[in-house]
């Protein structure tokens, strides 16, 4: 059974998505089957993956609508060894109509479920935002992960998101637990990147990962050519950040 791990934090501009796609690939690459799940309206892992969003028939939008089924509108990422279940701005339209079903909380959960035993991992790139969409996520989620950039205003956001996760786990989903913290956006000349990564560890110990994601050009400039940096340069070090983590999960979900 694979094992669903919702991407998320509500505070944007954390490298969130940059984290969905590039770990996709990444255990992608270590020869794990991949589903990566776009429930964010921009639809910007989608883009990232290559994908034109404009010309979709299908996305996320019909499943979670039960228009369509899950196996028939998740893709396969040209460029990568890993599938997609792509989304665009058809969304949005889709969490005004989900406010008003009963049960609106588990639509993904149901949605997934004739597919987790396709794959090892089943990640979701999540809105900035708690909404109906993170809503979904979270109650179809075994773990969450979190990409945190380190600075002042990041700890705060993380302090809300910890007690929303808390509430999910209090109501519709007992068994949610906090897969990780993933430093992001990483700058060694800013004192106060050290400062913040201190207070991670002292608070999650061994929840934050290792490694840490740098700053990185070919990491920023990567999802304008439509593909995760490994492929577009497997030598920087944004791709070999995203490789370690991919091996630290891996090596976490063994022990």
């Amino acid at each position: 059974m694979g094992r669903v791990v919702a991407i998320t934090n509500q505070k944007g501009g954390v490298g969130k998505t940059t984290t969905a796609v590039n770990l996709a690939a990444s255990l992608a690459d270590r020869d794990r089957r991949v589903l990566l799940v776009d429930l964010d309206p921009q639809g910007n892992a989608t883009t990232g993956c290559g994908i034109d969003k404009q010309e979709l028939e299908r996305t996320v939008c019909d499943v979670l609508l039960g228009e369509a089924r899950t196996q028939d509108v998740i893709i396969a990422v040209a460029a990568s060894d890993f599938s997609l279940l792509p989304a665009n701005a058809e969304l949005t339209a889709a969490e005004v109509r989900l406010l008003q079903e009963i049960g609106r909380e588990m639509r993904l959960r149901t949605a997934l479920e004739p597919v987790r035993g396709v794959y090892d991992y089943i990640l979701i790139d999540c809105p900035p935002t708690i909404n109906m969409l993170t809503l979904n996520a979270l109650t179809a989620a075994d773990s969450v992960l979190i990409p945190i950039q380190c600075e002042y205003y990041a700890l705060e956001g993380l302090s809300a998101l910890l007690e929303t996760i808390k509430q999910v786990r209090n109501t519709v989903n007992h068994d949610l637990q906090i897969e990780g913290l993933l430093r992001t956006m990483y700058d060694q000349r800013n004192k106060l990147s050290d400062e913040v990564s201190a207070q991670l560890i002292k608070h999650f110990s061994s929840k934050v990962y290792d490694t840490i994601i740098p700053r990185n050009v070919r990491l920023a400039e990567a999802p304008s050519f439509g593909l995760p940096v490994m492929y577009h340069d497997r030598s920087s070090m944004g791709a070999k950040a995203y490789i370690n983590v991919a091996k630290e999960i891996i090596a976490r979900e063994a022990a």
